[in-house]
C-alpha cells in the first residue's frame, strides 16, 4: 500500500485550498471551488475565507459573484450546515444532501405544530405554497415583507414551556427553511453590511433560471465525494462520512461508485482518486489567517495532522473552530479582531523569525482589508475571547496595523 505521509498531506492542502504561494485563487468562485463549498454558518467566514486564498480580492467582487452575476449560491447542505457553493454545484448537494434534510425537518416542524393544535403536514405545506407564490409575485423580499403579505406565517408557538427559556416564536422562518431546503428559495444580499444574516429572499429562478434540477441521489452523493476526494484526498471513510452528514452505507455507496485507492497514511487506511496519487510538489513556506469555520479544518473528522495539541485553544465546546494562524499546513495560533479594529493574535508554538513576522504581516493586511466593519465569530473559542478580552488587549499577543493590502 502507498504512504502518503503527513509532508504530503499539508502540501496538498497548500496548494489545493489556495494556500501557498504561487496557489493563489484569481477570484471568490474559484475559491469556492478549491475547497468544494465555503462554510457559511458565519457569513463574514465566506469573505474572509476568499480574502486568505485570492490577491486578494476587495468586498465588491465577491458580492458581485453572490448576488449580482450570481455565480456563487448560498444554500444548506452537508450535514444541514450553511454553505456558499458554485452555482453549477447546487443540484448535486441538493439531491446528495439537502433532500434528506427537508424529510427531517418538515416532520420536526409539523409535530410541534400538532401538539400546539394549529395544524399538521398538509397545512404547512399549504402555508409554504402560499409563501412561495407571494414571493414569486414580490420578486424579492425579506421574511417580514412576507408575513406581511401571508398572515398565516405570524403564527405562534410557545416552544419549551415551562422551561427557564420558554419562547413565543412564530413559523416563518421554518417556513422559509423548508422552502430554502427544497430548492424553491434562495437567500440574497443581508440587509445592512457583508457580516449581517437578516437574508432577503428571491426565487430560486432569479439563480438558476430553470429552477433547482432533479439529480438521482446516488449519481450525486458519488459526484460530491468523488470532488471531496480531489480537494481534500487523501482522507479516511470516517472523514467523509462526518463531513457529508451521509451514512455508512451511503457513504459504501458512493465509494463503490469512485472506486478510490487506499492508501497508508501513517497506520491509518486512507483513500484518494485512482489517478490521483502522484506526490505534491513541496510549496515554498507560507502562513494564513483562516476565519472561523473555514472550510479548510473543518473538512476532515481526523485533523491531528494540522492542529497538533491546540485543539482546547482554537475549538469550542461543541467542535466548532475559531479563527485560526497556520504556518506550512498547520495550526500554529489563533486571531481575533479587537474592539479597535486591529487583528490581534497568539502564536502557540515557535515558528522562527521570518514566520512570524509574515504572520505580523498577514495581521496587517487584514487589519487594513476589513477597515471599519468589526467581525465577531458567531461561535467564541477560548483564544479568541482572550484575544479579545483585556489580557489580549494589553498587548500579551501580536497586533496587525498594517494598510489595506489591495
Amino acid at each position: 500500500m502507498q504512504r502518503i505521509g503527513i509532508g504530503q498531506r499539508r502540501a496538498r492542502l497548500a496548494r489545493r485550498h489556495h494556500l501557498a504561494p504561487g496557489a493563489a485563487a484569481p477570484g471568490p468562485v474559484e475559491v469556492a471551488r478549491g475547497v468544494v463549498a465555503l462554510h457559511s454558518t458565519d457569513p463574514a467566514s465566506v469573505f474572509l475565507a476568499v480574502h486568505a486564498r485570492t490577491a486578494p480580492v476587495p468586498v465588491d467582487p465577491i458580492e458581485h459573484a453572490l448576488y449580482r452575476e450570481r455565480t456563487l449560491l448560498r444554500m444548506h447542505g452537508m450535514r444541514r450546515t450553511m454553505f456558499v457553493v458554485e452555482a453549477g454545484l447546487a443540484p448535486v448537494i441538493q439531491a446528495a444532501c439537502t433532500d434528506g434534510v427537508v424529510e427531517r425537518s418538515r416532520r420536526q416542524y409539523a409535530k410541534l405544530l400538532a401538539d400546539a393544535g394549529v395544524g399538521d403536514v398538509a397545512w404547512l405545506s399549504k402555508v409554504a405554497d402560499q409563501a412561495a407564490e407571494a414571493l414569486a409575485a414580490m420578486g424579492q423580499a425579506t421574511g417580514a415583507q412576507l408575513s406581511a403579505v401571508v398572515p398565516a406565517l405570524r403564527t405562534q408557538l410557545l416552544l419549551n414551556q415551562g422551561k427557564k427559556y420558554e419562547a413565543r416564536q412564530n413559523i416563518t422562518s421554518w417556513v422559509l427553511f423548508l422552502l430554502a431546503a427544497e430548492g424553491r428559495i434562495v437567500r440574497g444580499r443581508p440587509l445592512g453590511s457583508w457580516t449581517g444574516s437578516q437574508y432577503t429572499w428571491f426565487p430560486m429562478t432569479a439563480w438558476l433560471p430553470g429552477g433547482m434540477p432533479a439529480h438521482p441521489a446516488p449519481a450525486a452523493r458519488a459526484e460530491l465525494a468523488r470532488r471531496w476526494l480531489a480537494r481534500f484526498g487523501p482522507g479516511t471513510e470516517a472523514d467523509l462520512r462526518w463531513w457529508t452528514g451521509w451514512t455508512a452505507g451511503q457513504v459504501r455507496q458512493a465509494l463503490a461508485e469512485v472506486r478510490p485507492v487506499e492508501v497508508d497514511l501513517d497506520g491509518v487506511t486512507g483513500l484518494v482518486l485512482a489517478d490521483d496519487r502522484e506526490p505534491e510538489p513541496e510549496p515554498d513556506p507560507w502562513v494564513a489567517l483562516l476565519p472561523a469555520l473555514d472550510s479548510t479544518p473543518m473538512g476532515w473528522a481526523g485533523r491531528a495532522w494540522f492542529l497538533g495539541e491546540h485543539r482546547a485553544a482554537v475549538f469550542d465546546r461543541n467542535g466548532n473552530i475559531g479563527p485560526t494562524v497556520w504556518c506550512d499546513g498547520r495550526i500554529v495560533g489563533g486571531w481575533a479582531q479587537r474592539p479597535d479594529g486591529a487583528i490581534g493574535y497568539r502564536l502557540l508554538e515557535d515558528i522562527g523569525r521570518e514566520a512570524a513576522a509574515a504572520v505580523e504581516a498577514a495581521a496587517g493586511a487584514l487589519t487594513g482589508w476589513v477597515g471599519q466593519v468589526r467581525v465577531t465569530p458567531r461561535f467564541r473559542t477560548p483564544l479568541e475571547r482572550e484575544l479579545t478580552g483585556p489580557a489580549g488587549r494589553g498587548g500579551q499577543s501580536g497586533t496587525g496595523s498594517g494598510q489595506d493590502s489591495t
